[in-house]
């Protein structure tokens, strides 16, 4: 979000400071593993449509400026069994969601049957009672790569960019917000806050609202029965039980570093809450472990129990998986973006765009009311 923030507001001649605590891109938050879905009709609700479909079109135009190939269509399908509750991201009913947001909005789908399925993608081991929504223009982004296009970009419209500096608080002074990092003091006109996992201890206002989870990501390596090239083998999100982990999805054989046959796979769980500063970020071979034998074993053929890489990320989330993209409560020169409820990454584009415009217009853009702080609970 921050670099995509940043690259808008640039591009449209404001004078922009980008801090950050790392050097992004990095391993240590929510954008890295080499991957991230994304499809345009969203079975978390309607309005993130606008914000997909804008971002498409604006990872293209980076991929123009950059030279980079940031955007992957390989396609996309939901799986679930016919007529079972399929729960995902507070969702009660993902699939349906879907099909109705692909219905309202034009996008172009299927409804494929259990034998239609394994008909096109023989590597699905099913049980024969599923149903999948497919959608030809779903695919992958490249996190790392866009971040990194997205900061180039920003650079080249005139942004500072202050990596290596911690922001320690985030205060008001005078009635004005002010930003103390381990380098300086900064007083902004507007202040963007686009801290994931860390937003919590930055911002107290934001804690209590806000959820961070460790999430486990896997690559595992392939037997060479099966092709799971991109032209061969979609994006996937597989909710195969009726249990709150019973859910995983994945991409296709993009490689390790280049080096490796493997596929990316990740599953969820939301029992467990940590900090961005507390988060164990080792993965144990027990973890691996289970993961391939809760999730991969006996559903994708082709695939073996060897681990040739495993990751840790951070979803921040609201309790209803929604977005919270606003201006502070009694601080309107400061916009809080965060959280992302782990499936953020595909709307950042448009996200930058429109942050930029509210921060340059002082009003919010209709494709951001939806994503506003919850009026209950507020704290000033």
């Amino acid at each position: 979000m921050g670099s995509a923030i940043s690259y808008q507001l640039a591009k449209q001649g404001a004078q922009v400071v980008g801090i950050d605590q790392f050097t992004p891109p990095h391993t240590l938050g929510s954008t890295h593993g080499e991957s991230r879905i994304t499809r345009l009709a969203i079975g978390e609700g309607w309005q993130f449509v606008p914000l997909a479909q804008r971002s498409h079109k604006l990872w293209r135009e980076i991929e123009q400026q950059t030279g980079g190939y940031l955007l992957h269509t390989c396609g996309g399908i939901i799986i679930t069994p016919e007529g079972q509750p399929n729960h995902l991201h507070a969702q009660r009913d993902f699939l349906g969601n879907t099909f109705s947001a692909a219905d309202a909005f034009g996008i172009a789908h299927e409804r494929l049957a259990a034998h239609e399925i394994v008909t096109r993608y023989p590597q699905f081991v099913l049980a024969g009672n599923e149903v999948g929504y497919f959608e030809p223009t779903a695919g992958y982004l490249k996190p790392e790569a866009c971040v990194q296009a997205q900061l180039q970009l920003a650079e080249k419209y005139g942004a500072s960019l202050r990596f290596g500096e911690a922001v320690q608080t985030i205060a008001r002074r005078d009635g004005h917000t002010l930003v103390e990092t381990n380098c300086g003091r900064y007083a902004a006109g507007t202040t963007i806050v686009a801290a994931g996992a860390w937003t919590p201890r930055i911002l107290p206002t934001m804690d209590g609202r806000l959820t961070v989870r460790r999430q486990l990501l896997a690559w595992f390596a392939l037997d060479g029965s099966v092709s799971y090239a991109p032209e061969d083998f979609p994006v996937f999100i597989w909710l195969w039980g009726t249990g709150a982990n019973d859910a995983f999805y994945g991409f296709p054989e993009i490689g390790v570093d280049g080096r490796v046959r493997a596929i990316k796979v990740a599953a969820e769980q939301n029992e467990v809450e940590t900090t961005a500063d507390t988060v164990d970020r080792n993965v144990t071979p027990a973890e691996i472990a289970a993961m391939f034998e809760h999730h991969v074993a006996g559903k994708l053929q082709g695939v073996t129990g060897r681990c040739v890489k495993a990751a840790t990320c951070l979803y921040t989330s609201t309790p209803t998986a929604n977005f919270i993209i606003d201006r502070l409560p009694h601080a309107a020169d400061t916009i809080v973006v965060s959280a992302c409820s782990g499936h953020g990454f595909k709307h950042s584009a448009a996200i930058g765009e429109a942050v930029a415009q509210m921060a340059i217009e002082k009003s919010t853009p209709e494709i951001l009311r939806p994503f506003a702080i919850p009026v209950t609970g507020v704290a000033s």
